[in-house]
């Protein structure tokens, strides 16, 4: 009992420094792509530097999920957290979940998180590309990527054009890790 009772004390130690330290726009339960399954970032990135992507499954940049896997598999034990978020704003996202993630997964080996489809941009983006297009601008087209720091504020933005293993990205990524 007693073990129990220490178990969920520490439980309860972790959620409350970890809303301590993520900010309240990241604290949603966003549905995984082609998942019944929700992940909320400050649930499992609170306090970590994220690379947040408007992704979609039918586009020329579409390649560019291989080298986000790249990266994610670069950084990870580093503590980075990349996050794709699906999104049909530009009229390129797969027909379905289905689709989409057979597209992530099956032909680029995307093992980083991926959101369902939901908007990125204007007043029908979601509550984390709101605040994101707040503090940056709104993606212009699909794969921007924008790395925020462990505070959760956006230092830096790149547009599609920039490739996932660009100088200046990954020198980006690793001055927020420091």
């Amino acid at each position: 009992m007693i073990r129990f009772v220490l178990i969920v004390l520490l439980a309860i130690s972790w959620q409350a420094s970890a809303s301590e330290t993520c900010p309240e726009y990241l604290n949603y339960d966003l549905p995984q792509l082609h998942s019944k399954n929700t992940v909320n970032i400050c649930e499992v990135a609170a306090g970590k530097p994220l690379l947040i992507i408007n992704t979609a499954s039918h586009c020329g940049y579409t390649r560019q999920f291989e080298g986000l896997e790249d990266l994610h598999q670069k950084y990870k034990d580093q503590g980075l957290f990349v996050i794709g978020f699906a999104s049909n704003d530009f009229n390129q996202e797969a027909k379905s979940e289905d689709e989409a993630a057979r597209i992530c997964r099956h032909n680029f080996g995307v093992s980083f998180t991926m959101v369902a489809p939901s908007y990125v941009k204007g007043y029908r983006a979601n509550p984390i590309f709101q605040n994101i297009n707040k503090q940056s601008e709104e993606p212009s087209w699909n794969f921007n990527k924008y790395l925020i720091n462990k505070e959760g504020n956006v230092v830096k933005h790149f547009s599609s054009t920039t490739e996932p293993d660009s100088q200046e990205l990954a020198q980006a990524i690793e001055s927020v890790l420091q």
